[in-house]
């Protein structure tokens, strides 16, 4: 029954959903029919509206592309590779090696979700390398947990983030919101903390029999993942190729960055961190591991192929947020919240229409900037805390990640599977992770103040 509806699913998105930036155009025309209806602008205004809003979201955009970027070039970093492969050897089994690719996968993105998408993707060669008898259509799924499950609850969440950067673009609504009062809220913790419990388990209880197990591709385990640059022979080098080659640029750097964290963090302790801080901390980390600059550089290269995609939609998404902020359509809509939700109910509200909308607009960050205008107002009007609406929100935008196949092409890419390969299994996840993460919400009331 599972594995027909995971294949159903799989044949509706791949023939209905369209690209990323064309759903952004689509929502785009929604929100301006939207906007003729509900308010009072003219079509004329509504054109003002979106391109006034078009160029918000640089800033935050730049800060997406970072997290991704940064992630890509830790994951590459020489120390790095060598801890996936001693980890690798661990497992005494097959359902062992499931439950570590859990552990792994998700904790990678709860620290940081760009290193979840490569990191994840390399610690499945050096497993199905070590552990010859592993399911790889499995194997692949749960090291989609990160992504699929986890990603916005960690360090590198972007609305949690976002609201706690100054000059955010909803500071004037909101204020600015620290980590301590979202990411490190218990009830965030306890509930990252469950699904990390319950799908480590639930991962190796899936492992198929011998004979019904999918081995993995020769020929894939033996490529190689990132190599830094060769070092020119003695007669090639150039006092510019001396110094690409040298770490002096790489330790300069670091140092400088070490002691400004130092500095940083004395003075605003953990509640200080914030998206740029997130960004920075990856980024030296990632200068330092690397060693040269040229290995770095060639890993910053490599990582910019993934930031595409958020270059091109956030104007967009921008340009949506213009239409719903400038037009009245924010408080309109935030009505229609107020008209269905209770305080106790709102969180478990927005947490299921953000992971709906979520399967339709795979993008955490640009979704939030269309998103955060109304549902943030709703909030207001019944009285919710800011900060546990973003987090109900966070995890929304997390829920149907795990059978939503546009996070998973990175890690599909490297691994040469189809989404309809890992689907069934995905879609097992999905279902688990549905009735914790509902049953969190529903009970969230019980136990803390919304």
């Amino acid at each position: 029954m599972l594995q027909k509806l995971a294949s159903a699913s799989t044949r509706w998105s791949t023939r209905w959903v369209p690209d990323a930036w064309v759903i952004a155009v689509i929502l785009t025309m929604a929100a301006y029919v939207l906007g003729l209806i509900f308010t009072k602008a003219t079509a004329y205004q509504l054109i003002q509206n979106w391109g006034s809003g078009f160029w918000v979201l640089l800033s935050f955009g730049m800060q997406m592309c970072l997290i991704i970027m940064t992630g890509y070039i830790l994951a590459t970093t020489p120390i790095f590779s060598r801890l996936l492969n001693g980890l690798a050897g661990l497992p005494k089994s097959n359902k062992g090696a499931i439950a570590l690719m859990a552990l792994v996968s998700m904790g990678l993105a709860w620290v940081n979700w760009g290193l979840s998408i490569v990191g994840s993707a390399v610690f499945v060669r050096f497993l199905v390398r070590k552990q010859k008898g592993v399911d790889y259509r499995l194997l692949v799924a749960t090291a989609y947990l990160g992504l699929g499950t986890m990603w916005h609850s960690g360090l590198s969440a972007s609305a949690p983030l976002l609201v706690a950067t100054p000059k955010h673009f909803l500071e004037k609504d909101i204020g600015i919101i620290p980590i301590t009062e979202t990411i490190f809220h218990p009830f965030n913790l306890l509930l990252a903390l469950a699904v990390l419990v319950v799908l480590t388990i639930v991962g190796p209880l899936m492992h198929p029999r011998k004979e019904e197990t999918f081995v993995a591709d020769p020929e894939l385990i033996k490529e190689t993942g990132f190599e830094a640059p060769p070092k020119p022979k003695p007669a090639d080098m150039t006092p510019a190729l001396r110094l690409e080659h040298s770490p002096i640029i790489n330790i300069i750097v670091a140092a400088s960055g070490i002691i400004w964290l130092l500095w940083y963090f004395g003075k605003n302790g953990w509640a200080g961190i914030n998206l740029d801080v997130v960004n920075f901390v990856f980024l030296i980390i990632g200068i330092l591991l690397h060693w040269t600059p040229a290995s770095f550089l060639k890993a910053a290269m490599e990582g910019g192929s993934f930031i595409w995609g958020v270059v091109v939609q956030f104007p967009f998404y921008a340009g949506i947020f213009g239409i719903i902020k400038f037009s009245g359509l924010a408080e309109v809509m935030g009505d229609w919240f107020t008209a269905i939700a209770t305080r106790e109910t709102y969180p478990f509200i927005v947490m299921w229409y953000s992971g709906i909308l979520n399967y339709i607009v795979p993008s955490g960050g640009a979704k939030w900037a269309v998103e955060a205008p109304y549902i943030m107002a709703a909030a207001k009007n019944l009285g919710v805390s800011g900060p546990m609406t973003v987090i109900a929100y966070a995890w929304g935008d997390m829920i149907t990640d795990v059978i939503q196949p546009f996070w998973a092409i990175p890690l599909l890419g490297v691994a040469k599977l189809n989404f309809r390969d890992i689907m069934g299994y995905c879609m097992i996840y999905f279902i688990i992770y549905m009735v914790i993460i509902s049953a969190g919400f529903l009970l969230l009331p019980l136990a803390f103040k919304v």
